[in-house]
């Protein structure tokens, strides 16, 4: 999602100097490469580029097509078969074996519901979204472009294009909304053949550190390059200062038993207890071991901490049930040998993210079939 603001901010400045721009999308891949459909560029007039399209091989040539683009003042499709070894234009030759299709759109500024302006409503948003692009494979047409955003069952209130909305391409996207990753249509409108890229995008993780102490410091650090929202919480003003934490963390002063009313939870949020504290992190656990929504507690510490803390629980009349321990972690981590505050931070993220994707964290020269396992990009043909 970072990713994603520095280009809405870099348009932003675009729109402020009146520097003309133009976004650069993959809208789809057969094959395999570097970035998937939906990774995003944003080029200026004077050829700067926030984001990236891919490991650096097409960057080059997109900005030649952008700006001429960008000249001419249309939607523009370029086709990469990074499968061509010896294309000159590819250069880099990092490897990969498919063919990419990258939508160039300018940006009116004038236009109230632009592509940046769309994707700015995905960045903001508190709960998944789908972004529709459409584009023909005969680059010689007309290309349609970004041209709506929707949320969850709330198509009505959401600005899409009454003309181009139908009623297959809606239950498309109430599919893309149950399945939760990205799908490719082909519609027909009048009696031309539409590619779309029906894209899913969900909120960043929320991840809240229970302690503020100098190894909190440095995981929330972390985290925020990852693009997930940071929240601190701890007892103890002194430590749960906003000058000890980038500007992007939420940092709350709060008793343990009043942090379900200072920060939000849902299926997005993992916390991890952090605030060397016993009876606090105790306190915290007690409040939010029963919270199914929160797909995961990690407990720094060692096991006889934890043990300790069942114990205790277990004193109040408090039993937690096999589903309830299946969510919490503790000692906390992947095992990486970490010693460090930086290290055991990589080992923490590292094990939220093997439990959010529902992978296995294997080393990727162990894994059988393609790194990614994703679902199919061949076009699912609609009549319309």
């Amino acid at each position: 999602m970072r990713e994603l603001e520095a280009i809405i901010a870099a348009h932003d400045q675009c729109k402020l100097h009146q520097t003309d721009c133009i976004l650069a999308t993959v809208v789809h891949v057969a094959g395999s490469s570097y970035r998937k459909a939906g990774a995003r560029m944003l080029i200026d007039e004077t050829g700067m580029m926030t984001g990236a399209i891919s490991g650096g091989c097409l960057e080059g040539d997109a900005l030649r097509k952008a700006l001429h683009a960008l000249h001419l003042g249309r939607n523009k499709l370029v086709t990469y078969d990074t499968s061509d070894e010896n294309d000159a234009i590819i250069g880099a030759q990092l490897g990969c074996n498919g063919v990419i299709q990258v939508l160039f759109e300018p940006i009116d500024y004038q236009k109230e519901n632009n592509p940046i302006e769309l994707l700015r409503t995905l960045a903001s948003s508190k709960q998944p979204m789908v972004a529709v692009s459409l584009f023909d494979l005969d680059r010689s047409k007309e290309q349609t472009g970004t041209v709506f955003t929707f949320h969850k069952n709330d198509f009505e209130s959401t600005y899409h294009p009454k003309d181009i909305l139908t009623t297959e391409m809606a239950e498309e996207i109430q599919m893309v909304f149950e399945l939760q990753h990205d799908h490719f249509s082909q519609y027909l409108f009048n009696n031309q053949v539409q590619s779309a890229f029906l894209e899913y995008s969900s909120p960043p993780v929320n991840l809240v550190l229970v302690g503020a102490g100098n190894d909190a410091q440095i995981l929330s650090r972390m985290a925020d390059e990852l693009g997930w929202n940071v929240f601190v919480t701890d007892g103890r003003p002194t430590h749960a200062s906003e000058s000890r934490f980038v500007s992007s963390c939420q940092v709350i002063v709060s008793e343990p038993e009043r942090i379900l009313q200072e920060v939000p939870i849902s299926k997005q949020s993992v916390f991890v207890l952090i605030s060397h504290n016993y009876q606090y992190d105790l306190a915290v656990l007690k409040a939010i071991y029963d919270k199914e929504e929160i797909p995961y507690i990690g407990i720094l510490g060692p096991r006889k901490k934890y043990l300790r803390m069942l114990d205790d629980l277990k004193a109040e009349g408090i039993e937690i049930s096999s589903d309830q321990s299946n969510r919490i972690y503790a000692p906390v981590g992947l095992n990486l040998n970490a010693e460090t505050p930086a290290e055991i931070s990589l080992a923490i993220l590292s094990e939220i993210q093997m439990v959010l994707t529902q992978s296995t964290g294997q080393s990727l020269r162990d894994k059988k079939g393609p790194i990614h396992e994703k679902p199919t990009t061949e076009f699912k043909p609609v009549i319309s």
